[in-house]
């Protein structure tokens, strides 16, 4: 009796475990766009796309090129139920029209040919088969050579949609053959606006300039920031701060910056570099530290005019900090120090001791009008 009870209890245990494991659905599935008004950050491109649907100017292929996570295969697979659409098929989703073909594991030329057979084949309901070839740039020169004439002269019910991150490895004569279209990097505050949208429907707690240290970490991939934001979400228990999002992501905090910006001007070399050993001491990397300091530099530039202002992508709080920052520091020095932090960029690739390297590039900027200020001190 008691042994039986147990197993039923573990049982039912076990059953809402992996009912709860099913029921979970990572934020770049469970959000993708499903529409042209759900693409987030390609307006030009969706706005094309469904005027030459309406417009009955469908080109037998197309080439779809951009970073990852920007919106390729969404909006080929949107693309793709959109021309089929009827007054009298407004229900069908039209799925078993649409054929994806991974190139990275199917690039060889007997591939390529079993696709060719299919494509003879016309649609049973619809007017269109649509084949999304993905990473065309894996496909072998063979199976490139091969998929040619397929491509130059279609069946009328056939489109191609090739989708890659690296179109100039693509042939020009396939190239020549396809409608391009090139997906830009999605900015940083359009997605911030998707992630605080997904934050309201998802009731999870999140400061907003935790939401732009995910975009920015992006570096403008969606998808990439939907799976970040993921991880976040079960690193905070839904409650994504600034701070827990400095912490699991190992991004050094603005403030850092900060500080080191106003030793540097003011000539206190030793305050940087005890600053510096700290900031190692945490385990940031040099290369990205360095980084990090001309992106700083930059952003002061940047704050210098009031037109250029916008283009800085930070929130509200750490934007009124730069412009607070760059109100107290000379432009003509922001330059010079920005120059010398390129150069270290540069350098750090190749030394041996990139502390070193660190420490002579800050007493360089710290020095840099030293001798005017001593001039104008004594005078």
């Amino acid at each position: 009796m008691r042994a039986s009870q147990l197993n039923r209890n573990e049982k039912s245990i076990f059953g809402a475990m992996s009912t709860k494991k099913e029921s979970f659905v990572v934020s770049a599935r469970k959000y993708r766009p499903a529409s042209w008004g759900e693409v987030i950050g390609q307006e030009a491109i969706t706005d094309t796309l469904h005027n030459s649907i309406e417009q009955d100017h469908l080109a037998h292929a197309y080439l779809f090129c951009g970073p990852r996570g920007v919106g390729k295969t969404t909006c080929a697979r949107i693309f793709a139920k959109e021309i089929n659409r009827s007054e009298e098929h407004l229900d069908e989703d039209f799925s078993f029209n649409i054929f994806e073909l991974d190139a990275a594991s199917n690039n060889k030329v007997d591939d390529i040919r079993n696709l060719t057979d299919q494509v003879r084949i016309p649609p049973q309901i619809g007017q269109y088969k649509v084949y999304i070839i993905d990473e065309v740039h894996m496909l072998s020169t063979q199976a490139f050579n091969a998929f040619l004439k397929t491509l130059e002269e279609p069946p009328k019910h056939a489109i191609f949609i090739l989708a890659t991150t690296e179109k100039h490895k693509i042939i020009p004569t396939i190239l020549s053959r396809c409608q391009i279209y090139d997906f830009n990097r999605i900015p940083v505050e359009e997605i911030v606006k998707h992630l605080r949208a997904i934050t309201v429907k998802e009731k999870i707690e999140a400061e907003e300039e935790a939401l732009h240290v995910v975009a920015q970490k992006a570096d403008g991939a969606l998808r990439d920031a939907l799976s970040i934001f993921d991880q976040l979400v079960s690193f905070t228990n839904g409650n994504l701060t600034y701070d827990a999002v400095l912490k699991n992501l190992h991004v050094l905090d603005y403030d850092y910056y900060f500080k080191l910006s106003t030793y540097l001007n003011d000539g206190d070399y030793s305050s940087a570099l005890m600053l510096l050993d700290e900031i190692l001491k945490l385990g940031f990397d040099p290369g990205h530290f360095i980084s990090g300091l001309g992106s700083h530099f930059r952003d002061l530039l940047v704050c210098q005019e009031p037109k250029t202002v916008e283009l800085l992508e930070v929130g509200n709080a750490v934007k009124q900090q730069y412009l607070d920052q760059a109100g107290a520091i000379d432009a003509a020095w922001l330059l010079l120090a920005l120059k010398e932090a390129q150069q270290a960029e540069f350098r750090i690739k190749t030394t041996v001791n990139p502390r070193l390297l660190l420490e002579i590039a800050l007493l360089s900027i710290a020095g840099i009008g030293t001798g005017e200020k001593k001039t104008l001190n004594q005078t």
